[in-house]
């Protein structure tokens, strides 16, 4: 199951965990102008933990999920990366 919630600033996706019987804890997405960053808790440190995604890094993962083993770099059309 997941949301979809549209803030000032950015879009906020929240993940939400049904999967018996290893529940793991939300994963919040918050999609902004420039970059992307994933937030979930961390249940054993009780802390949230955050990774950042540059809009590149993002087009990357995006490809690189439907991608075989391999070294890859994405050329945007035009000649730009």
């Amino acid at each position: 199951m997941f949301t979809i919630e549209h803030e000032f600033d950015s879009t906020v996706i929240t993940l939400v965990d049904e999967e018996a019987p290893h529940l793991r804890e939300d994963v919040v997405i918050n999609a902004f102008d420039d970059c992307v960053t994933l937030e979930q808790h961390e249940p054993t440190t009780d802390r949230l933990m955050r990774v950042t995604f540059s809009m590149s890094q993002l087009r990357d993962l995006a490809a690189a999920l439907d991608l075989p083993e391999g070294v890859y770099k994405l050329v945007r059309e035009g000649g730009g990366t």
